[in-house]
Protein backbone atom coordinates (compact mmCIF):
# COMPACT_ATOMS: atom_id res chain seq x y z
CA UNK A 1 0.00 0.00 0.00
CA UNK A 2 1.28 3.48 -0.84
CA UNK A 3 1.93 5.99 1.89
CA UNK A 4 -1.04 8.03 2.99
CA UNK A 5 -0.78 11.81 2.99
CA UNK A 6 -1.53 13.66 6.20
CA UNK A 7 -1.51 17.45 5.98
CA UNK A 8 -0.99 19.76 8.93
CA UNK A 9 -0.61 23.39 9.83
CA UNK A 10 0.65 25.03 13.00
CA UNK A 11 -1.15 27.48 15.26
CA UNK A 12 1.14 30.34 14.23
CA UNK A 13 -0.46 33.23 12.35
CA UNK A 14 0.54 36.61 10.97
CA UNK A 15 -1.30 39.90 10.77
CA UNK A 16 -4.05 39.61 8.18
CA UNK A 17 -4.17 35.81 8.42
CA UNK A 18 -6.15 33.89 11.04
CA UNK A 19 -6.62 30.30 12.18
CA UNK A 20 -9.90 29.88 10.31
CA UNK A 21 -8.18 30.90 7.07
CA UNK A 22 -5.42 28.39 7.82
CA UNK A 23 -7.95 25.63 8.46
CA UNK A 24 -9.58 26.28 5.09
CA UNK A 25 -6.21 26.32 3.31
CA UNK A 26 -5.33 23.07 5.04
CA UNK A 27 -8.40 21.12 3.95
CA UNK A 28 -8.15 22.47 0.41
CA UNK A 29 -4.47 21.48 0.20
CA UNK A 30 -5.39 18.04 1.59
CA UNK A 31 -7.69 17.52 -1.39
CA UNK A 32 -11.22 18.05 -0.12
CA UNK A 33 -12.00 19.60 -3.50
CA UNK A 34 -11.38 16.24 -5.18
CA UNK A 35 -14.73 15.06 -3.80
CA UNK A 36 -17.82 15.65 -5.93
CA UNK A 37 -20.00 17.75 -3.64
CA UNK A 38 -22.36 19.18 -6.24
CA UNK A 39 -25.92 18.97 -4.83
CA UNK A 40 -24.79 16.25 -2.41
CA UNK A 41 -25.95 15.97 1.21
CA UNK A 42 -22.85 16.23 3.40
CA UNK A 43 -22.79 14.99 6.99
CA UNK A 44 -20.16 16.79 9.07
CA UNK A 45 -19.80 14.72 12.23
CA UNK A 46 -18.58 16.57 15.30
CA UNK A 47 -19.10 16.75 19.06
CA UNK A 48 -21.18 19.69 20.32
CA UNK A 49 -19.78 19.45 23.85
CA UNK A 50 -21.40 18.31 27.06
CA UNK A 51 -22.71 21.31 29.04
CA UNK A 52 -20.04 22.40 31.51
CA UNK A 53 -17.20 21.26 29.26
CA UNK A 54 -15.24 24.03 27.55
CA UNK A 55 -12.68 21.98 25.60
CA UNK A 56 -15.02 21.14 22.69
CA UNK A 57 -14.38 22.65 19.27
CA UNK A 58 -15.84 26.12 18.85
CA UNK A 59 -18.58 26.52 16.24
CA UNK A 60 -16.26 28.89 14.33
CA UNK A 61 -14.23 25.89 13.19
CA UNK A 62 -17.35 24.13 11.97
CA UNK A 63 -18.35 27.19 9.94
CA UNK A 64 -14.93 27.27 8.26
CA UNK A 65 -15.48 23.71 7.02
CA UNK A 66 -19.14 24.32 6.15
CA UNK A 67 -18.21 27.35 4.03
CA UNK A 68 -15.74 25.28 1.99
CA UNK A 69 -18.32 22.53 1.42
CA UNK A 70 -20.87 25.12 0.27
CA UNK A 71 -18.27 26.71 -1.99
CA UNK A 72 -17.83 23.28 -3.60
CA UNK A 73 -21.57 22.91 -4.17
CA UNK A 74 -22.48 20.67 -1.25
CA UNK A 75 -25.43 20.76 1.15
CA UNK A 76 -23.81 20.36 4.56
CA UNK A 77 -25.33 19.67 7.96
CA UNK A 78 -23.67 19.19 11.34
CA UNK A 79 -24.55 15.98 13.11
CA UNK A 80 -23.97 13.74 16.10
CA UNK A 81 -25.84 10.88 17.75
CA UNK A 82 -27.37 10.77 21.21
CA UNK A 83 -25.36 9.50 24.14
CA UNK A 84 -25.76 6.21 25.95
CA UNK A 85 -25.03 7.75 29.34
CA UNK A 86 -27.31 10.14 31.21
CA UNK A 87 -26.36 13.74 30.48
CA UNK A 88 -27.17 16.77 28.38
CA UNK A 89 -27.25 14.92 25.04
CA UNK A 90 -29.23 11.72 25.70
CA UNK A 91 -32.15 12.69 23.43
CA UNK A 92 -32.47 14.99 20.43
CA UNK A 93 -34.21 17.83 22.30
CA UNK A 94 -31.67 17.97 25.11
CA UNK A 95 -28.90 17.46 22.55
CA UNK A 96 -29.99 20.46 20.48
CA UNK A 97 -30.40 22.56 23.63
CA UNK A 98 -26.85 21.65 24.66
CA UNK A 99 -25.53 22.49 21.21
CA UNK A 100 -27.27 25.88 21.34
CA UNK A 101 -25.93 26.52 24.83
CA UNK A 102 -22.42 25.90 23.46
CA UNK A 103 -22.93 28.34 20.61
CA UNK A 104 -23.99 26.07 17.74
CA UNK A 105 -26.77 27.43 15.55
CA UNK A 106 -27.48 27.91 11.83
CA UNK A 107 -26.28 31.50 12.25
CA UNK A 108 -22.95 30.61 13.90
CA UNK A 109 -22.17 27.58 11.71
CA UNK A 110 -23.87 28.39 8.41
CA UNK A 111 -25.91 25.17 8.31
CA UNK A 112 -28.55 23.15 10.11
CA UNK A 113 -27.93 20.65 12.91
CA UNK A 114 -29.48 17.17 12.74
CA UNK A 115 -29.29 14.60 15.53
CA UNK A 116 -28.66 11.54 13.42
CA UNK A 117 -30.40 8.87 15.49
CA UNK A 118 -33.60 10.79 16.15
CA UNK A 119 -35.56 11.86 19.19
CA UNK A 120 -34.76 8.93 21.49
CA UNK A 121 -31.64 7.53 19.84
CA UNK A 122 -33.53 4.72 18.14
CA UNK A 123 -33.65 5.96 14.52
CA UNK A 124 -30.91 3.74 13.17
CA UNK A 125 -29.73 2.03 10.02
CA UNK A 126 -28.36 -1.51 10.16
CA UNK A 127 -25.11 -1.53 8.20
CA UNK A 128 -23.13 -4.72 7.42
CA UNK A 129 -19.47 -4.63 8.51
CA UNK A 130 -17.39 -6.38 5.88
CA UNK A 131 -14.62 -8.29 7.65
CA UNK A 132 -15.99 -7.46 11.09
CA UNK A 133 -14.57 -9.67 13.82
CA UNK A 134 -16.74 -8.36 16.67
CA UNK A 135 -19.58 -6.59 14.84
CA UNK A 136 -21.41 -8.07 11.88
CA UNK A 137 -24.07 -5.37 11.56
CA UNK A 138 -23.50 -1.88 12.96
CA UNK A 139 -26.34 0.30 14.25
CA UNK A 140 -25.67 3.76 12.81
CA UNK A 141 -27.71 6.96 13.15
CA UNK A 142 -29.91 7.06 10.07
CA UNK A 143 -29.15 10.65 9.01
CA UNK A 144 -25.44 9.81 8.86
CA UNK A 145 -26.12 6.95 6.47
CA UNK A 146 -28.57 9.00 4.40
CA UNK A 147 -25.82 11.51 3.55
CA UNK A 148 -23.94 11.24 0.25
CA UNK A 149 -20.61 12.45 1.63
CA UNK A 150 -19.18 12.05 5.14
CA UNK A 151 -16.74 14.43 6.85
CA UNK A 152 -15.40 14.01 10.37
CA UNK A 153 -14.33 17.09 12.33
CA UNK A 154 -12.58 15.89 15.48
CA UNK A 155 -11.23 17.37 18.68
CA UNK A 156 -8.15 15.27 19.45
CA UNK A 157 -7.88 14.62 23.19
CA UNK A 158 -7.31 11.90 25.77
CA UNK A 159 -9.88 9.29 26.71
CA UNK A 160 -10.17 7.12 29.81
CA UNK A 161 -11.21 3.95 27.94
CA UNK A 162 -9.68 4.22 24.45
CA UNK A 163 -6.48 6.14 25.25
CA UNK A 164 -7.38 9.04 23.02
CA UNK A 165 -10.36 10.27 21.06
CA UNK A 166 -9.66 11.20 17.46
CA UNK A 167 -11.07 10.41 14.04
CA UNK A 168 -11.90 6.74 14.63
CA UNK A 169 -13.67 7.38 17.91
CA UNK A 170 -15.55 10.43 16.62
CA UNK A 171 -16.80 8.35 13.71
CA UNK A 172 -17.26 4.88 15.17
CA UNK A 173 -18.60 5.63 18.63
CA UNK A 174 -20.05 9.01 17.68
CA UNK A 175 -22.16 7.70 14.79
CA UNK A 176 -23.51 4.71 16.68
CA UNK A 177 -27.14 4.91 17.80
CA UNK A 178 -27.78 4.36 21.50
CA UNK A 179 -28.05 0.62 20.78
CA UNK A 180 -24.84 0.82 18.76
CA UNK A 181 -23.03 2.54 21.61
CA UNK A 182 -24.27 -0.16 23.97
CA UNK A 183 -22.94 -2.83 21.61
CA UNK A 184 -19.50 -1.22 21.58
CA UNK A 185 -19.31 -0.60 25.33
CA UNK A 186 -20.84 -3.85 26.50
CA UNK A 187 -20.02 -7.52 26.41
CA UNK A 188 -23.31 -8.22 28.20
CA UNK A 189 -26.89 -6.98 28.01
CA UNK A 190 -28.74 -4.11 29.72
CA UNK A 191 -30.09 -4.32 33.23
CA UNK A 192 -32.59 -2.31 35.28
CA UNK A 193 -31.64 -0.12 38.22
CA UNK A 194 -34.50 -1.11 40.52
CA UNK A 195 -34.17 2.01 42.65
CA UNK A 196 -34.80 4.32 39.68
CA UNK A 197 -37.48 2.21 37.99
CA UNK A 198 -41.10 3.38 38.48
CA UNK A 199 -42.78 0.56 36.56
CA UNK A 200 -44.14 2.81 33.80
CA UNK A 201 -44.01 -0.08 31.27
CA UNK A 202 -42.50 2.03 28.49
CA UNK A 203 -39.73 -0.56 28.10
CA UNK A 204 -42.17 -3.44 27.76
CA UNK A 205 -43.95 -1.66 24.90
CA UNK A 206 -40.81 -1.41 22.75
CA UNK A 207 -39.37 -4.85 23.51
CA UNK A 208 -40.05 -7.07 20.50
CA UNK A 209 -38.88 -10.21 22.29
CA UNK A 210 -41.00 -10.10 25.47
CA UNK A 211 -37.81 -10.00 27.52
CA UNK A 212 -39.03 -7.41 30.04
CA UNK A 213 -41.56 -8.07 32.80
CA UNK A 214 -42.99 -5.84 35.52
CA UNK A 215 -43.41 -7.10 39.07
CA UNK A 216 -44.23 -4.92 42.09
CA UNK A 217 -43.85 -1.85 39.81
CA UNK A 218 -40.27 -2.77 38.94
CA UNK A 219 -39.00 -3.95 35.54
CA UNK A 220 -36.67 -6.88 35.03
CA UNK A 221 -34.92 -8.08 31.88
CA UNK A 222 -34.64 -11.77 31.01
CA UNK A 223 -31.20 -12.02 29.38
CA UNK A 224 -32.14 -15.37 27.83
CA UNK A 225 -34.72 -13.54 25.70
CA UNK A 226 -32.99 -10.15 25.35
CA UNK A 227 -31.13 -9.60 22.06
CA UNK A 228 -29.40 -6.41 23.22
CA UNK A 229 -31.10 -4.01 20.82
CA UNK A 230 -31.01 -1.21 23.42
CA UNK A 231 -34.40 0.28 22.61
CA UNK A 232 -35.43 -0.02 26.27
CA UNK A 233 -32.53 2.30 27.16
CA UNK A 234 -33.77 4.93 24.74
CA UNK A 235 -37.38 5.00 25.95
CA UNK A 236 -36.87 4.85 29.73
CA UNK A 237 -37.94 8.25 31.16
CA UNK A 238 -36.06 7.65 34.42
CA UNK A 239 -32.81 6.31 32.91
CA UNK A 240 -33.32 3.16 34.94
CA UNK A 241 -32.35 0.82 32.09
CA UNK A 242 -28.57 0.79 31.90
CA UNK A 243 -25.95 -0.80 29.66
CA UNK A 244 -23.51 -3.32 31.05
CA UNK A 245 -20.46 -1.20 30.02
CA UNK A 246 -18.21 -4.18 30.69
CA UNK A 247 -16.29 -4.57 27.42
CA UNK A 248 -12.48 -4.66 27.59
CA UNK A 249 -10.72 -1.54 26.36
CA UNK A 250 -8.93 -3.34 23.52
CA UNK A 251 -12.12 -4.90 22.17
CA UNK A 252 -13.90 -1.55 22.59
CA UNK A 253 -11.27 0.01 20.32
CA UNK A 254 -11.72 -2.78 17.78
CA UNK A 255 -15.50 -2.37 17.78
CA UNK A 256 -15.07 1.37 17.25
CA UNK A 257 -12.89 0.66 14.22
CA UNK A 258 -15.53 -1.72 12.85
CA UNK A 259 -18.27 0.85 13.34
CA UNK A 260 -16.05 3.38 11.55
CA UNK A 261 -15.82 1.01 8.60
CA UNK A 262 -19.61 0.76 8.51
CA UNK A 263 -19.91 4.56 8.35
CA UNK A 264 -17.32 5.39 5.67
CA UNK A 265 -17.22 2.25 3.52
CA UNK A 266 -18.02 2.80 -0.16
CA UNK A 267 -18.71 6.54 -0.07
CA UNK A 268 -16.61 9.71 -0.22
CA UNK A 269 -15.15 10.65 3.16
CA UNK A 270 -12.66 13.17 4.53
CA UNK A 271 -11.24 13.72 8.02
CA UNK A 272 -10.05 16.72 10.02
CA UNK A 273 -8.50 16.69 13.50
CA UNK A 274 -7.74 19.72 15.63
CA UNK A 275 -5.01 18.98 18.16
CA UNK A 276 -5.82 21.82 20.52
CA UNK A 277 -6.92 21.97 24.17
CA UNK A 278 -5.76 18.36 24.56
CA UNK A 279 -7.72 17.58 27.69
CA UNK A 280 -7.13 14.18 29.34
CA UNK A 281 -10.80 13.21 29.26
CA UNK A 282 -13.46 13.02 26.55
CA UNK A 283 -15.65 16.02 25.71
CA UNK A 284 -18.56 13.89 26.96
CA UNK A 285 -17.55 14.88 30.49
CA UNK A 286 -19.45 17.77 32.03
CA UNK A 287 -16.10 19.37 32.84
CA UNK A 288 -12.66 19.54 31.28
CA UNK A 289 -9.36 19.17 33.09
CA UNK A 290 -6.39 21.31 32.06
CA UNK A 291 -4.75 20.58 28.70
CA UNK A 292 -1.84 18.16 29.11
CA UNK A 293 0.38 19.50 26.27
CA UNK A 294 0.66 22.77 24.32
CA UNK A 295 -1.60 23.25 21.29
CA UNK A 296 -0.12 21.54 18.24
CA UNK A 297 -2.19 22.48 15.18
CA UNK A 298 -4.67 21.22 12.61
CA UNK A 299 -4.42 17.94 10.64
CA UNK A 300 -6.40 16.59 7.66
CA UNK A 301 -6.39 13.43 5.53
CA UNK A 302 -8.50 11.01 3.52
CA UNK A 303 -7.05 8.27 5.78
CA UNK A 304 -8.52 8.27 9.34
CA UNK A 305 -6.00 5.71 10.60
CA UNK A 306 -2.96 7.65 9.44
CA UNK A 307 -4.59 10.82 10.75
CA UNK A 308 -5.04 9.37 14.25
CA UNK A 309 -1.49 8.04 14.27
CA UNK A 310 -0.04 11.36 13.10
CA UNK A 311 -1.94 13.24 15.80
CA UNK A 312 -0.89 10.77 18.52
CA UNK A 313 2.75 11.08 17.50
CA UNK A 314 2.48 14.87 17.43
CA UNK A 315 1.07 14.92 20.97
CA UNK A 316 3.74 12.53 22.23
CA UNK A 317 6.42 14.82 20.79
CA UNK A 318 5.18 17.69 22.99
CA UNK A 319 6.44 18.52 26.49
CA UNK A 320 4.05 17.96 29.37
CA UNK A 321 2.42 21.06 30.80
CA UNK A 322 3.02 21.35 34.53
CA UNK A 323 0.22 20.94 37.06
CA UNK A 324 -1.87 18.68 34.82
CA UNK A 325 -3.04 15.07 35.02
CA UNK A 326 -0.09 14.16 32.81
CA UNK A 327 2.55 15.54 35.19
CA UNK A 328 0.63 14.12 38.16
CA UNK A 329 0.73 10.65 36.61
CA UNK A 330 4.36 10.98 35.51
CA UNK A 331 5.31 10.78 39.18
CA UNK A 332 3.97 7.21 39.27
CA UNK A 333 3.99 5.92 35.67
CA UNK A 334 7.20 5.88 33.66
CA UNK A 335 6.05 5.75 30.05
CA UNK A 336 7.25 7.42 26.86
CA UNK A 337 3.64 7.69 25.68
CA UNK A 338 1.50 10.48 27.12
CA UNK A 339 -1.75 8.58 26.63
CA UNK A 340 -0.46 5.45 28.35
CA UNK A 341 0.78 7.67 31.14
CA UNK A 342 -2.53 9.41 31.87
CA UNK A 343 -4.53 6.17 31.53
CA UNK A 344 -2.23 3.13 31.99
CA UNK A 345 -5.03 0.60 31.41
CA UNK A 346 -5.66 1.84 27.86
CA UNK A 347 -4.05 0.80 24.59
CA UNK A 348 -4.76 3.22 21.76
CA UNK A 349 -2.59 1.19 19.37
CA UNK A 350 -5.31 -1.49 19.27
CA UNK A 351 -7.61 0.84 17.30
CA UNK A 352 -4.83 1.65 14.82
CA UNK A 353 -3.89 -2.00 14.30
CA UNK A 354 -7.49 -3.10 13.85
CA UNK A 355 -8.18 -0.20 11.51
CA UNK A 356 -5.29 -1.31 9.29
CA UNK A 357 -6.55 -4.90 9.41
CA UNK A 358 -10.00 -3.75 8.25
CA UNK A 359 -8.52 -1.77 5.37
CA UNK A 360 -9.56 1.58 6.85
CA UNK A 361 -6.13 3.09 6.38
CA UNK A 362 -2.40 2.94 6.63
CA UNK A 363 0.25 3.30 9.36
CA UNK A 364 2.77 4.44 6.75
CA UNK A 365 2.19 8.13 6.05
CA UNK A 366 3.88 11.29 4.86
CA UNK A 367 3.34 14.44 6.90
CA UNK A 368 3.00 17.52 4.70
CA UNK A 369 3.03 21.01 6.20
CA UNK A 370 0.70 23.70 4.87
CA UNK A 371 1.70 27.30 5.60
Amino acid sequence: MNKSNVYYTTMRTKTGDNLLDKLQRLIKAAGIGDIDFEDKYVAIKMHFGEPGNLAFLRPNYAKAVVDVVKELGGKPFLTDCNTLYVGGRKNALDHLDSAAQNGFSPLSTGCQILIADGLKGTDEAYVPVEGGEYVKEAKIGRAVMDADVFISLNHFKGHEATGFGGALKNIGMGCGSRAGKMEMHSAGKPHVNQVSCVGCKMCTKVCAHSAITIEDKKASIDHNKCVGCGRCIGVCPKDAVQAASDESNDILNCKIAEYTKAVIDRRPNFHISLVIDVSPYCDCHGENDAAIVPNVGFFASFDPVALDLACAQAVNAQPAISNTRLTDMMEHVHEHDHFHTIFPETNWESSIEHGVKLGLGNKDFELIEVK
